[in-house]
């Protein structure tokens, strides 16, 4: 699969993934951050699969990536559309210096790294409920991941969960933490990513109400004693 296989890509947004795609492969031989470094399978499993959610983000939003990793899914959700403020969290430093370096290298604007906990950075004024769309690939079960990214996000505003396959339990368990967080599903999206078998949700969850102050407990304790 080629990079100018992805639906509505343009020239200079192929050039900036190409680009992105060789400095990922280019730190990962220093640093671990993805298992995966075939051509197809990065623009499949990371590009395409961070795209999916592009359709549910409005122009001009301000979005935090929690956990993001190498990139994923904000850094090709900015690529594709410029007009978005982009946030990305990682509690790895290391990870965060390569982020920056992304940055730097494609000239993304209005796009800014943070190397924190999600517990902690969202207890901080700078950051709680300031957002439009908090969003996070395949950090944690839906309870711990929720608690991690309601803080961020208005009243309002949206949680967009991106899952693999299976997910009727973790929701069902997660039905009581969506109410206590303030939330409501709004919608559950489920996907086959193109030239694989991989099934894919996305699940978005909207904040209908302002967060209780005891949320997030303190870093470590929604992954221990997810809510019930």
């Amino acid at each position: 699969m080629e990079l100018n296989d992805i639906p509505n890509i343009n020239s200079e947004e192929e050039k900036l993934l190409d680009i992105y795609m060789k400095l990922l492969l280019e730190w990962n031989e220093k640093m671990n951050l993805t298992a995966i470094t075939q051509k197809d399978d990065i623009i499949v499993k990371h590009f395409i699969d961070s795209l999916s959610i592009l359709k549910y983000i409005e122009n001009n939003q301000n979005i935090i990536d929690v956990g993001t990793g190498a990139g994923f899914p904000g850094i090709p959700v900015k690529i594709m559309n410029d007009t978005l403020k982009i946030t990305l969290v990682d509690s790895l430093n290391k990870r965060v210096n390569f982020l920056n370096e992304v940055i730097k290298v494609l000239n993304l604007k209005q796009t800014n790294t943070v190397h924190a906990r999600a517990e902690d950075l969202g207890r901080m004024e700078e950051y709680r409920e300031k957002f439009d769309i908090a969003t996070s690939r395949a950090v944690a079960n839906l309870s711990t991941l929720l608690e991690y990214l309601m803080p961020f996000i208005k009243v309002g505003g949206k949680c967009i969960c991106m899952k693999g396959a299976n997910i009727e339990e973790e929701l069902k368990n997660a039905e009581n933490a969506i109410k206590e967080l303030g939330g409501k599903v709004e919608k559950v999206n489920n996907f086959i990513l193109p030239n694989s078998d991989i099934e894919r949700n996305i699940i978005i969850i909207k904040k209908v109400k302002k967060l209780n102050n005891k949320y997030p407990r303190n870093a470590g304790i929604p992954a221990k004693n997810p809510i019930k």
